[in-house]
């Protein structure tokens, strides 16, 4: 019985394994890379990477299996393990006026983002994907999103891709914006770059660029957004299913996807309970590595000559969220005094 159940797993695992590894690969080296890029950062690096090397000398069939495993399913364990670095109580720390600028620039990247997406001539779900994406946590959250509202591969793809091209963008630039527009004042420019850039490494990375006190009050900022994921997934994913004319009945049959549960039960229990610092800091490593793999295999599988197509159509996609961001959260800012 034992053998015959380890036979299975051999054979389950066979196909998965060389793309498996080949992300895995590019993601260490990625890693290396970031090491003297720095304001790249290996998740960028690693997507970046994986679209040089898949549409170049990886194009072999057999990677498949393994690189959309890793695109996949190591997203969604990212989203589970991001819990544990997120507690309940962090929200206290930037007050009433960061937790109201918080709300308010999640809801307006959300609208504005998923308006423009479906001018422009998007389908629903890459719009909703680029709202999610943009006003959460980058990858993360649109690995979250995606099976929730029961996204094509192919456009998540896309949407990662432009998520994280347009976040490296504003991951250099906004630091000196935010200098100049708020003369070095650390909250500020904290709740700038916090709550505009679109993953928690960005965020670390461009906070990076100011100061070590930027990045521990940015951080502030950008953890509200990731607790708020649930509700953001929960919300597009009953959008959907009305839009799409789901009966009534099925309704009741909505259940909440198990990644995002494992989220938030681990962020409830890092908020109630004195977790050894050694458990957050290994989820925090391991989420990350988990996210620089899945970037490497979405980069791998994703074919540049059908992305470049709709290249134009991205690029004003990309651009015109990414000022809508910019000049909200500098409003926001302002109104609210922070």
């Amino acid at each position: 019985m034992i053998l015959e159940t380890i036979s299975k797993v051999r054979t389950a695992t066979r196909p998965v394994l060389p793309g498996l590894g080949l992300s895995v690969i590019v993601a260490i080296i990625a890693k290396v890379i970031a090491i003297w890029l720095p304001d790249l950062g290996g998740a960028t690096l690693a997507i970046l990477l994986g679209i040089l090397l898949g549409n170049t000398v990886f194009r072999q069939s057999f990677l498949a299996v393994g690189t959309k495993f890793a695109e996949s399913r190591l997203l969604e364990y990212s989203v589970v393990l991001l819990g544990l670095t997120v507690t309940f109580q962090t929200i206290g720390q930037v007050g009433w006026r960061g937790a109201l600028y918080v709300v308010l620039m999640m809801t307006t990247v959300i609208l504005a983002a998923y308006w423009i997406g479906r001018r422009l001539g998007f389908g629903e779900k890459m719009a909703l994907m680029m709202a999610g994406g943009n006003a959460v946590c980058g990858s993360s959250a649109i690995g979250a999103i995606a099976p929730a509202i029961k996204a094509d591969e192919a456009e998540k793809g896309q949407i990662i891709t432009l998520v994280n091209l347009l976040g490296t963008v504003m991951m250099l630039s906004l630091p000196f914006l935010g200098t100049a527009v708020f003369n070095g004042k650390l909250l500020p420019i904290s709740a700038l770059l916090g709550g505009t850039l679109q993953s928690v490494g960005q965020v670390v990375a461009g906070a990076s660029l100011v100061s070590a006190d930027t990045v521990k009050y940015a951080m502030l900022f950008k953890i509200m957004r990731i607790m708020l994921l649930v509700m953001v997934v929960l919300a597009f994913s009953k959008k959907v299913a009305l839009t799409s004319g789901a009966e009534k009945s099925e309704k009741k049959k909505f259940r909440i996807p198990w990644y995002v549960l494992g989220f938030l039960i681990l962020c409830l229990l890092n908020s109630w309970l004195t977790l050894p610092t050694l458990l957050s800091d290994s989820a925090h490593t391991i989420s990350g590595w988990f996210e620089t793999t899945a970037l490497a295999a979405i980069g791998l599988r994703l074919d540049f000559r059908k992305f470049m197509q709709q290249g134009g159509k991205f690029l004003i996609y990309g651009l015109s969220v990414g000022m809508v961001q910019t000049v909200a959260a500098v409003l926001y800012i302002l109104m609210l005094q922070l």
